[in-house]
């Protein structure tokens, strides 16, 4: 089963419209998922889920990075973790990454960096976000656009963020990260 974490400041905003369903219309039919909002998440639930993903969340929406105890599970789990947007912005800031103001709007044009299971070669990708993000040292940089970091992943870890929606025009992205092996 897949957790789905809505990363939306509240449940049931208009924002798990936008940014949840999508997900859900994409990885159900792969395998049964349930969602929770952020502040419901424990890391004793984690482990009743064969893998993760975090949820982007509106332009004006910045909370779930601000509160960065909620998601002090990451830093424990081994389960498969995709961050989607606010989901890698978060995954980063947990593991000291900074996040820069860069508002991005639109197809951008990714060039992958490193082999991974996730992508290849250039895509173009929709982007939606205020900040992108400087890895820390602790994760490998698997894609770039001409202005910031696309997509990570963490070098010990199988915890990936992309700062792209893959939901609304890349769904082949989700459905290799739900078919990852543990």
């Amino acid at each position: 089963m897949i957790l789905v974490v809505d990363m939306n400041v509240r449940k049931n905003s208009l924002g798990y419209c936008e940014f949840v369903l999508p997900i859900l219309e994409v990885a159900q039919p792969q395998e049964s998922c349930t969602v929770k909002h952020y502040v419901e998440v424990s890391e004793a639930d984690i482990d009743s889920y064969s893998k993760v993903i975090l949820s982007g969340t509106p332009l004006k929406d910045s909370a779930a990075p601000r509160q960065i105890e909620k998601f002090r599970w990451l830093k424990t789990t081994d389960k498969p973790v995709l961050g989607i947007c606010a989901g890698m912005q978060v995954l980063g800031v947990v593991f000291s990454s900074k996040l820069v103001e860069y508002l991005e709007i639109g197809m951008t044009q990714i060039a992958t960096l490193k082999e991974n299971p996730l992508f290849s070669g250039e895509f173009k990708a929709y982007s939606l976000h205020n900040y992108c993000l400087e890895p820390s040292g602790e994760f490998e940089v698997l894609a770039k656009s001409a202005n910031c970091v696309q997509a990570i992943k963490h070098k010990q870890k199988p915890l990936y963020g992309i700062l792209f929606h893959p939901e609304v025009r890349n769904p082949e992205i989700l459905k290799r990260f739900l078919s990852l092996k543990q």
